[in-house]
């Protein structure tokens, strides 16, 4: 009897290891795959800690406060789908599939919706095929509007908001780089300062976005006033004007330059403007399953351009 109850101990544990390694590929922190799991986060890491120990290799690397999986815990994970999908059939006989009327509901600016958002969401629908999505493209003020009102599960955007109903999660920095013509004269040089842009003719954000004071600011210290030809709510049709020869652009690169038009290129802009893009959220609502793994896709994908070409 004692040996029939360690074996089924040990099958017990074998399983929430696996649950584990799942929501941990998933979501890429222990704490969100104890939110998602409804555990704690050591109980998430003393079962990681176990799977590890029982297979005697470290299945996770750690980055940035990433669990990034290696290879064999993807491979891993791929094996999971048709036990998992046995085991909630047998625990749950007359579980119906999830409502295909109910989507996922994701926004974002243009910017983002049309250069990056296309990666991640591929990404989940191959992972979740029967999981039905709702895109919306917003402008920014009217996005966080949606968000606090309950209207999107998540959204993308690099403002700045300040809305007590809105959650905000960074998960991804950048610099603001100069965007010019590749044969503009100031594509010699390896940064380009204030300094550099006085009397150039310039294309600048509207006044409504959060990164123009900090760019104007930069600007404004060093006494350089550029000659701003035209100003437009979107760094997308900031590059084609630059492209059209219209002037110069102060542009956050993410994800901008991840499609850059052959005719243009950027350069690093000094004093160094930081900016954060990050999800926002119903600030009274958890996170979905649904919502913690596009999240984590999302994080993927950006993770992968953070130290490339922007």
């Amino acid at each position: 009897m004692p040996d029939d109850h360690n074996k089924n101990d040990g099958s017990d544990i074998r399983l929430r290891e696996l649950r584990v390694l799942r929501a941990i590929v998933t979501t890429g922190t222990t704490t969100a795959a104890a939110d998602l799991l409804g555990m704690s986060q050591p109980a998430v890491s003393r079962a990681l800690a176990q799977l590890e120990e029982r297979l005697g290799r470290a299945l996770f690397s750690r980055e940035s406060g990433r669990l990034l999986p290696t290879a064999e815990a993807l491979g891993v994970d791929a094996e999971l789908d048709i036990l998992f999908k046995v085991l909630a059939r047998i625990e749950n006989p007359d579980r119906r599939a999830p409502d295909p009327t109910v989507p996922l509901r994701i926004a974002a600016p243009p910017t983002i919706a049309h250069r990056f958002l296309p990666g991640p969401v591929a990404d989940f629908s191959r992972r979740f095929p029967d999981q039905r999505i709702l895109i919306d493209v917003l402008s920014s003020d009217v996005l966080v509007t949606q968000v606090a009102e309950g209207r999107v599960d998540i959204a993308l955007s690099d403002a700045e908001p300040n809305h007590a109903g809105v959650r905000v999660e960074p998960f991804r920095d950048s610099d603001v780089v100069c965007l010019m013509q590749r044969d503009d004269p100031l594509a010699a040089k390896t940064v380009i300062r204030p300094e550099d842009l006085h009397d150039r003719a310039y294309v600048a954000q509207t006044r409504r976005h959060s990164a123009r004071v900090a760019k104007d600011r930069a600007l404004a210290a060093a006494g350089v006033q550029p000659s701003i030809t035209i100003e437009t709510a979107t760094v997308v049709s900031a590059a084609e004007l630059v492209r059209e020869g219209l002037g110069l652009a102060l542009i956050n690169p993410f994800p901008t330059a991840l499609r850059l038009d052959p005719s243009l290129t950027t350069r690093p802009f000094a004093p160094r403007i930081t900016l954060q893009t990050s999800f926002l959220s119903p600030a009274d609502r958890r996170h979905s399953s649904a919502t913690l793994a596009f999240m984590a896709m999302v994080r993927a994908r950006a993770s992968q351009t953070h130290n490339g070409e922007i």
